[in-house]
């Protein structure tokens, strides 16, 4: 397990190698989704697999979490693990660590009921700490991790997005 030591340390020796070779600092990855089995997703990246579905009321197959479980998971964790590197960045000693994301979604916009806009509706965190530091040292540093999360930075100021899509039809030629 590493502890605040071993991550100060890690993140320090990232932070030289970045500042020394800025171009080390950037990396494109991708994940890869197979549907099988009507919904269910198996999803992989980076050496790790996944599953992911719907749940048997939305037609389904309840196999694994679905896409707003892994939203939230992404957002808790991101926001989680800053906040455990930037504590052992400031040597704020850390007892507990949690992080509750809760979303609103109306579905109606995914179905295509109205216009409104699909996904989340509002998104809202809960950081819960236990340490013996000062509150507003504890504070300071969750302000810091949250404005440098990447998680966080692309929900609030959503990156532009590309689609491309690559078709291997077998059906009729097109007539003209």
């Amino acid at each position: 397990m590493a502890d605040p030591e071993h991550i100060r340390k890690v993140f320090e020796r990232n932070v030289r190698a970045i500042e020394l070779r800025p171009g080390i600092g950037k990396s494109t990855t991708v994940a890869t989704v197979r549907v099988y089995d009507g919904t269910t997703c198996e999803v992989t990246g980076s050496g790790w697999t996944l599953t992911a579905d719907l749940g048997l009321s939305d037609g389904g197959n309840n196999a694994g979490p679905g896409p707003g479980v892994y939203s939230r998971a992404a957002l808790g964790s991101c926001l989680a693990i800053g906040y455990a590197q930037w504590a052992a960045m400031r040597q704020i000693p850390l007892d507990s660590l949690r992080v509750e994301v809760e979303t609103n979604f109306d579905a109606r916009g995914m179905f295509g009921i109205d216009d409104r806009q699909p996904g989340f509706t509002r998104v809202r965190y809960r950081v819960f700490i236990e340490s013996p530091a000062d509150a507003s040292e504890i504070e300071e540093m969750v302000e810091q991790a949250d404005r440098l999360s990447p998680t966080l930075a692309d929900l609030r100021d959503p990156v532009p997005v590309e689609r491309e899509i690559i078709i291997h039809s077998r059906g009729k030629p097109d007539a003209s």
